[in-house]
């Protein structure tokens, strides 16, 4: 599948059916985080891996709209590149760009994902033993979606224009 298929397929899934994710299919997703580019390639990431009986410690915190399989993408500050100009370290945006990274793949492997944001960051710290160096800033909850997947041609009626959100400038 070529790339921009791939992401017109891709949808925010929030009703997953009762079926656990594949162990193959995780390390696949967990392979795409470690491609994924951070700033200076300094991967300044952990990742947590949550499944099963441990998902119940992810819902004190967040909806999961019954997800499978969730990871915890934390930022490293002590790692971070830092822009000296004016000290904007780069956590949000490598966290970011690994958590796009393993959703497309997941996509490509036939499961549903979710980016969320809307979670108790403290919650998180606190069940999973987080350490202070370590940001949460996003989860991806994965799984099997439920239901019938919205269709890749929606972004014509969804989205803005190309031309209302870009400037050529020669």
């Amino acid at each position: 599948m070529d790339f921009i298929q791939l992401a017109k397929k891709r949808y925010s899934v929030r009703a997953y059916k009762e079926m656990p994710v594949e162990r193959e299919k995780l390390e696949k997703v967990l392979e795409a985080a470690k491609v994924a580019p951070t700033a200076c390639n300094l991967q300044p990431f952990h990742l947590y891996v949550v499944q099963g009986k441990a998902m119940e410690k992810i819902e004190k915190a967040a909806r999961t709209y019954g997800g499978t399989a969730a990871v915890i993408v934390c930022a490293d500050k002590d790692k971070a590149w830092t822009r000296k100009y004016d000290g904007m370290q780069t956590t949000d945006i490598d966290a970011s760009i690994v958590t796009d990274h393993m959703m497309l793949e997941a996509t490509e492997l036939g499961l549903g994902s979710l980016w969320v944001c809307w979670f108790k960051p403290d919650v998180l710290r606190e069940e999973f033993q987080i350490p202070k160096h370590l940001i949460p800033i996003n989860l991806l909850v994965l799984g099997y979606a439920e239901g019938k997947p919205l269709a890749p041609e929606r972004h014509k009626e969804t989205r803005a224009s190309i031309e209302s959100l870009t400037t050529f400038i020669e």
